[in-house]
């Protein structure tokens, strides 16, 4: 709702296109991606990765739209109207709670991509010429409670002011312009990846599959990553879909939104790999890619602080974008349910997530022998339960829903096939009904379960 009490739309279907690809290029597209490729055979993850795409990723992403469009609702509201005379509603609640649960944390991270823009611009990357100054410099700034904390005021402060605009005014008008500086800057990137010399090799590890790492976990992490990745489960799609004008084709909609998402994560290895492989360093690091390897990386360049400087401001949009449409999340529930003002419930949310995300940017220092959460750190604990546990069963009870208790072919005019593809509406269909839960369910006993025992 606005301030008038009406529902806002997207202004133009690109508005709605640009804002959804926003909130699925996040972090995950640029940070993770590209080390688990790394670790799974380059090319043959990439080609995994994508068969998940077309079996998890589409189909619950047509599901949340669908959802959204036709109800449009926030995800309590809507799933009030889907699961009516039961008590699925649960699943809106657990989609709007995994916003906000993840915004703690991811704030703190967006922080520090702010953090790194600072010191890139400054040259003070220039100087990190090997792994133990670049492991040190990131220590010394995350344990620092000066600068986590206020880096995450700074990401959370920015998120507010484009949330608080509204729909038209802000999410939209913003991503309009920040979406195609992040791909501008990632195709800057490649070039100068590229045309170094060793790139090459770089490049042959990214595309030449090598099948002898795949494994049961690679399959698993593929399909995680994808799910993970669009920002599916914790009813995102669902807000932004209820946005949507019915005017507007959510096939064709999903279809972009999930092609320019993959895109991203795939021309991150371009911009990455060429360039790690050219300074003679290779991906084995895995989450430590961004923070300690990318800084060696871009300080054996020519003009290394101005290509670091552009890299951490992509992901500092990627963040952005992504941090937007979880914030959103919990607005759409409190204007839609509670009947607050848009800017009444950013601020108060706003803040909740600020002083609620302070323990997480102290994580990992005053607060780093902290471990109350089953021997987690708080940063840790909201971590695992938001991704290994939240998120898939938001997935899991999306499709059950929509396939078993308000049934498919109530919805199913909403997907606007032009040629009325019967054989491509019951392949959507049976997906929904069997395929994505039983894929979701397994990736949650794998992620949830057998690494808990595992360790």
């Amino acid at each position: 709702m606005n301030e008038t009490g009406k529902r806002e739309h997207w202004s133009s279907k690109i508005g709605f296109i640009l804002a959804a690809i926003g909130s699925s290029i996040g972090l995950g597209n640029i940070w993770k991606f590209p080390y688990l490729a790394g670790a799974n055979g380059g090319g043959a993850f990439v080609l995994v990765y994508l068969i998940c795409i077309l079996i998890v990723g589409l189909p619950i992403m047509i599901a949340e739209i669908v959802i959204g469009r036709h109800t449009e609702k926030d995800p309590v509201g809507a799933f009030k109207i889907i699961g009516a005379g039961s008590r699925w509603e649960f699943v809106g609640y657990l989609g709007v709670l995994s916003g906000f649960c993840i915004m703690t944390f991811y704030s703190v991270v967006g922080g520090w991509t702010l953090g790194y823009i600072v010191k890139s611009a400054s040259g003070a990357i220039s100087s990190i010429r090997d792994m133990s100054t670049a492991e040190a410099v990131f220590e010394n700034f995350v344990s620092s409670p000066a600068e986590a904390i206020g880096y995450h005021f700074l990401f959370i402060s920015a998120t507010m002011f484009i949330v608080i605009r509204g729909i038209k005014n802000g999410i939209e008008r913003w991503n309009k312009v920040l979406l195609p500086l992040l791909f501008v800057i990632l195709l800057v990137l490649i070039v100068k990846g590229l045309s170094m010399d060793g790139a090459l090799d770089g490049l042959s590890f990214y595309l030449n599959p090598d099948f002898s790492k795949i494994e049961f976990k690679t399959v698993i992490e593929a399909m995680g990553q994808c799910f993970f990745s669009l920002s599916l489960g914790m009813g995102a799609m669902i807000t932004y879909g209820s946005y949507l004008s019915r005017n507007e084709k959510v096939l064709g909609s999903s279809l972009q939104i999930v092609a320019f998402d993959t895109l991203a994560a795939l021309l991150s290895g371009l911009a990455i790999f060429p360039a790690l492989f050219a300074v003679g360093m290779t991906p084995e690091k895995g989450p430590g890619l961004t923070f300690n390897i990318l800084p060696v990386v871009f300080s054996r360049m020519s003009y290394g602080a101005v290509f670091a400087t552009l890299f951490f401001i992509l992901l500092f949009i990627a963040a952005l974008t992504s941090a937007i449409s979880l914030v959103e999340v919990v607005v759409a529930y409190v204007t839609d349910e509670k009947g607050w003002s848009r800017r009444k419930a950013v601020l108060i949310f706003g803040t909740a997530i600020f002083i609620l995300g302070i323990p997480a940017a102290l994580s990992f220092g005053v607060l780093a022998d902290f471990k109350p959460f089953f021997g987690n750190t708080y940063f840790d604990f909201m971590d695992k339960l938001t991704t290994f546990y939240m998120l898939p069963i938001g997935g899991m009870f999306i499709a059950l829903c929509l396939g078993w208790k308000y049934g498919l072919d109530r919805t199913m005019h909403e997907l606007d096939i032009d040629t009325r593809n019967v054989l491509l509406e019951r392949a959507w269909a049976v997906t929904i009904k069997y395929v994505s839960p039983l894929v979701l369910a397994v990736i949650l006993i794998y992620f949830g379960v057998y690494r808990l025992i595992a360790g």
